[in-house]
């Protein structure tokens, strides 16, 4: 399928972002494969950004890393999928058909844009099943890239302006564990094992939810500009808190005071829709569809007996804030007992799976 002397490349082509890994072997190529190669390197490797939308995070960068008995470099980039027009464009300038012919990808949109691939690049995509993806990367890349694991940790006082990343051991004894993955929706998979594991559970309130409703309330146009404006707003002019129905915290069941009791409660005043700006409904928003994420898992976990669970994808590219909420609320409703978990490269494991297949089939 892939010549061991030619780049390969994994996809995972998802509702909101396409995710390109690609591998850059160290072998030699023939003189007339040298002419595609240098012109692709050259493309990815002088740009961090393709485009207006396109980006490759050079920090994630894996060097060295040894795939299918080949060495070489990993490099991972991103479209946003309403873009992928403009991404098949591109490939077919630099002529990238002629350096494989079947690339591997896993999503939804590995079916639904099939027939696109082949009429523009003349490339056939061979399809694996995007959670076996989303798992096998996460193993491999944990294998392989340094402090990949990490969990959020504060003081005596919690304060997401103080909390701090801790590296994790996720390694050494990884099963059983739970899988957040939270693209445009959320789906949720009971790990026993590399091989075992199963979709227990999911909502479509996810990263798609809350950047469409961000876009439609407040006009903003990207998840990044979304997040800005969530950073700078006040939640607390839109949600009703515990301590607005009690006056302070209700004791009898531990909820303090700041608990939000209903995601927009107050927005039915109208004198309070005035009060409120663009930031605070990001902010809002944010906050609902986290902290949904965070009760759902919560109780996957308790209802499967598991205490790890792991929060992957796009929807925590540069949130720290969603982050930190879902540790919050892991560690104070388990009273301790569960820990929320993070990986570095957050929402390339599904394409990283897609390249390992494609590798294994060339052994």
């Amino acid at each position: 399928m892939c010549n061991a002397r030619l780049p390969c490349f994994g996809l995972d082509i998802g509702g909101t972002l396409l995710k390109l890994v690609y591998f850059e072997p160290y072998s030699s190529a023939t003189c007339q494969e040298q002419v595609g190669l240098q012109a692709l390197r050259e493309f990815i490797m002088s740009n961090v950004q393709y485009g207006a939308d396109g980006t490759r995070d050079d920090v994630l960068e894996m060097k060295d890393v040894v795939i299918g008995g080949r060495k070489g470099n990993l490099h991972f980039i991103r479209f946003p999928t309403c873009q992928i027009g403009a991404f098949l464009e591109i490939a077919k300038s630099l002529n990238a058909s002629v350096l494989n012919s079947k690339v591997c990808a896993t999503g939804g949109g590995a079916f639904k844009f099939e027939h696109d691939f082949k009429e523009v690049l003349g490339v056939q995509l061979v399809k694996y099943d995007e959670l076996e993806c989303l798992i096998h990367g996460i193993h491999f890349i944990n294998d392989h890239f340094h402090q990949e694991c990490y969990y959020w940790t504060w003081g005596d006082q919690y304060s997401i302006a103080q909390a701090t990343k801790v590296p994790y051991g996720f390694d050494s004894d990884p099963f059983p564990y739970l899988v957040v993955n939270i693209g445009s929706g959320v789906s949720i998979m009971a790990v026993y094992s590399a091989e075992k594991f199963d979709r227990i559970s999911g909502t479509s309130l996810g990263g798609g939810t809350f950047l469409g409703l961000c876009c439609l309330m407040t006009g903003c146009t990207t998840f990044e500009e979304a997040l800005s404006m969530a950073a700078r707003g006040d939640s607390t002019k839109v949600d009703k808190l515990v301590k607005d129905i009690y006056g302070g915290d209700y004791n009898k069941f531990n909820l303090p005071g700041d608990t939000v009791a209903s995601s927009f409660g107050k927005m039915c005043y109208p004198e309070r829709q005035n009060e409120v700006n663009n930031e605070d409904i990001a902010s809002a928003t944010l906050i609902m569809i986290t902290n949904n994420i965070g009760s759902i898992a919560r109780m996957c976990a308790v209802n499967a007996k598991i205490e790890r669970v792991v929060f992957v994808g796009n929807f925590l590219r540069t949130n720290e804030i969603a982050m930190k909420l879902l540790a919050y609320a892991m560690d104070y409703w388990s009273q301790g007992t569960m820990k929320a978990l993070f990986l570095q490269h957050e929402g390339y494991f599904g394409a990283v799976g897609a390249l390992l297949e494609l590798m294994t089939s060339m052994e």
